[in-house]
């Protein structure tokens, strides 16, 4: 599809159902009556740094309520991913808790300790920096807010591709106390308890508790250890107080405990060394490099709120979280250690930020300064046992960050407003990267071993960059009529630039030297909206529509390989950060809820994205004279994660139960992705000689990443306090894959080599039995 029609037919969407707005009835513009069902369920955000309607915020913002996440059978922040257009939030390849999330095509191509995520995570206004034990589990939750397109005007991090927000209600003036129980298939055990308690009229306390198991989906069949379990508890507790009408302070803790078993690939491919052949169980695998993972996360925060005048609040925002991670990774998925990694990561965090906000009518609007501490570490071994070396890698990575942000609303009149804003952002990277090969597959001193001999160094360096930003903001808001709002907006993203924690710089005075220690540059994001929110038909269709184009300038794009390491002669892992890319995203989105009666409501999303990597420069050696030359190789590159459709349909049916028995919901939803590139490398399937076993083809990796899953609840409210609820998810048992491995053929690593893929959930089904007071 061509950049003009792709446009041109978004365009034409969004000005449509303005002119289906602007045209309707004069009736239409009145105020909805409280009883009509979009009164009843508008859900109130804070994507703008205030309270307003999700229908009056002018940005791609998708809300969905904790009673919503509920009904839909919400496990963790990936299920969001089903009622968002154009986002994908998926847990990453071989973990349990490592989030992956990209917004119209921009993310984190790579979940690594050392790189920073294209779109942010926000507990509670706290920006969580790395990906790591970021997969939060949905219980005690008020909503949580995917906003779509450059963030950082409005919030402390600046973010390229979006923001997702995990939103705890504030305590209850009031004793509150919630339980439930929930069992399914596999053995799903899970129970959550949460709280607040008022021990005056100024001081309240509060606190939840969740617990989650299950059994695998499938077998390490070398082990007999589950695969695809669950084993969480989580908790968080909080103290709020409000000593006078005009301060507020709030304290909140969190903690996450994952030991889930490791999970391993499905190989696709039989073994090499061994002739293993491939399993029938797509959940299923031999892996062998262990079972025991542990992933620990928590966090803790002191938000201070002053009301100094009835304009004007005064905000501080201090926080600190961590989390460490102890993991195998089995690459190869067979029993021999021809390619296993048993790594470590450890995060630490510091954040404190200032916030001015003011609403004097006309003018409104937030500044704010912030500051980040990061130090972020990990380590991991590269055993290649066929081959009989050990290949380790240590990269500790910190990172300080200053910036200072505003963005000022200023009302014209009744119909139009303003707002400009801008961020400065100066963020200096520090990064210690140290690469080996010792002979022998004993573990490494990088992970308490004693380690074999030294063979080969091929990085020891300590570099540092600084990179600085202005990022501007531009909206424009045109409100005709009560219940249509147009907008137009600009905004710029910035991601700085940084170090690759396992890049092979080789010796001082080389070329590769040169470019791995000079470390990456910043990448940009220039992103161009228009957008309608409104209602039609005296309220009973409510609709948000969005058309984008974004330019996306020297692209971070992470390119992992097999090479021959000069030093020994040997395969090696290598990953390089190509600097050069330019992208172009556009697209279209649409969602909202029709009210077809009293009883029956519609929930619909759908978006369109068209995402090409239009130039990709890397310096080459020419043919004839071997002088370096710059070449395009974008035609060998592909987006990542980025579905061109995404779709869902829900239909909803509330009755009263005959008798007086309570109510029911009853909601039937199917979804839809699209196929997706696993890799920026596209996979294409075609015959490549495996080494060992010459001729044999690999099937395409990215095949079998298109999916519809069709889900459906009914929840009873039996009375005030009881609620009981069935939800079946994948109720067709699609098989799809949502992540996987390439290291094989041309791209060998190892001897049996790398080439697995991961799966989401089968079909499922869980009851809940919930009381509340």
């Amino acid at each position: 599809m061509s950049l003009k029609s792709t446009i041109l037919g978004a365009s034409a969407l969004v000005s449509s159902l303005a002119f289906m707005s602007v045209a309707a009835p004069a009736a239409l513009a009145q105020d909805a009556s409280a009883n009509l069902p979009q009164a009843r369920d508008t859900i109130t955000v804070t994507a703008r740094r205030r309270e307003e309607s999700i229908q009056d915020a002018p940005i791609a913002v998708t809300a969905v309520s904790g009673d919503t996440l509920a009904q839909i059978g919400a496990i963790d922040l990936t299920d969001v991913q089903k009622l968002t257009p154009n986002a994908t939030i998926e847990v990453a390849r071989g973990s349990n808790s490592t989030l992956i999330a990209f917004i119209r095509g921009v993310g984190q191509q790579d979940p690594l300790w050392g790189f920073e995520p294209g779109v942010g995570l926000y507990i509670d206004d706290v920006y969580v920096a790395r990906p790591q034990g970021a997969v939060l589990d949905i219980f005690d939750i008020d909503r949580i807010e995917v906003l779509r397109g450059p963030q950082g005007t409005l919030y402390g991090r600046n973010t390229i591709g979006g923001a997702i927000k995990y939103v705890t209600a504030r305590l209850s003036d009031e004793p509150e106390f919630e339980a439930g129980v929930s069992v399914g298939s596999y053995n799903q055990l899970d129970y959550m308890a949460s709280g607040s308690l008022p021990l005056s009229d100024t001081f309240a306390i509060g606190g939840a508790v969740a617990r989650y198991t299950r059994d695998g989906f499938g077998e390490n069949v070398y082990t007999g250890a589950d695969q695809y379990n669950k084993d969480i508890i989580a908790g968080r507790i909080s103290a709020e107080w409000t000593p006078t009408e005009d301060l507020f302070f709030r304290l909140s803790y969190d903690r996450t405990e994952d030991d889930s078993n490791a999970k391993h690939g499905y190989r696709l491919i039989p073994g090499v060394t061994n002739g293993e052949p491939v399993l029938d169980d797509v959940y299923d695998t031999r892996g062998g490099a262990g079972d025991v993972n542990s992933v620990e996360t928590e966090g803790l925060s002191l938000t201070a709120e002053w009301q100094a005048n009835d304009w004007l609040t005064l905000k501080s925002i201090t926080a600190g979280r961590e989390d460490y991670t102890q993991t195998p990774i089995d690459f190869d998925a067979l029993p021999v250690n021809d390619f296993d990694v048993p790594a470590f990561y450890e995060n630490e965090q510091f954040t404190q930020e200032f916030q001015a906000l003011f609403d004097t009518g006309r003018w409104s609007g937030v500044a704010g300064l912030y500051y980040l501490n990061g130090a972020y570490e990990g380590a991991f071994d590269t055993v290649l046992g066929n081959l009989g070396v050990n290949a380790p890698t240590y990269g500790d990575v910190s990172k300080i960050s200053l910036s200072a942000y505003a963005d000022v609303t200023y009302d014209i009149n009744d119909m139009w407003s303003v707002s400009l804003g801008g961020r400065y952002t100066e963020d200096t990277t520090r990064a210690t990267v140290i690469r080996q090969t010792y002979l022998g597959t004993a573990t490494t001193p990088f992970l308490g071993g004693p380690g074999g001999l030294l063979l080969a160094t091929g990085s020891n360096f300590t570099s540092e960059r600084t990179d600085d930003q202005f990022s501007p903001r531009v909206n424009v808001t045109y409100e005709p009529l009560e219940d249509l709002s147009l907008y137009a907006s600009y905004s710029q993203g910035f991601k700085s630039g940084g170090f690759d924690p396992r890049g092979n710089a080789g010796p001082a005075g080389t070329v590769q030297y040169d470019v791995i220690t000079r470390g990456f540059d910043p990448e940009i994001v220039d992103s161009y909206e228009i957008g309608a929110k409104g209602s039609l038909l005296d309220g009973r269709l409510v609709y948000r529509a969005a058309a984008f184009y974004a330019e996306y300038t020297d692209q971070q794009i992470t390119v992992q390989t097999s090479e021959v390491d000069p030093a020994t002669g040997l395969d090696s892992f290598v990953s390089t950060v190509l600097n050069a890319g330019e992208s172009e995203y556009m697209g279209v989105e649409l969602e909202g809820s029709a009210f077809l009666t009293d009883a029956l409501s519609l929930d619909y999303m759908i978006g369109f994205i068209d995402a090409e990597i239009v130039e990709l420069v890397t310096t080459q050696p020419d043919p004839v004279t071997g002088d370096p030359v710059d070449v395009d190789i974008s035609d060998q590159y592909v987006v990542q994660n980025t579905p061109e459709y995404t779709w869902r349909l829900a239909a909803n049916y509330d009755m009263a139960v005959p008798g007086g028995y309570g109510d029911l919901r009853l909601t039937a939803g199917v979804s839809y992705r699209d196929d997706i590139n696993l890799f920026n490398v596209p996979n294409t399937g075609e015959p490549v000689a495996l080494a060992g076993l010459p001729g044999t083809p690999l099937p395409p990796l990215d095949a079998e990443t298109s999916y519809t899953l069709v889900d459906a609840s009914v929840i009873w409210d039996f009375t005030e306090n009881w609620r009981f609820s069935l939800i079946g998810r994948n109720l067709t048992d699609e098989e799809y894959r949502v992540a996987g491995y390439n290291f094989a053929g041309s791209n060998q690593l190892g001897v049996d080599g790398a080439y697995s893929a991961f799966y989401g959930d089968p079909r499922t089904i869980t009851a809940s039995v919930r009381f509340t007071y």
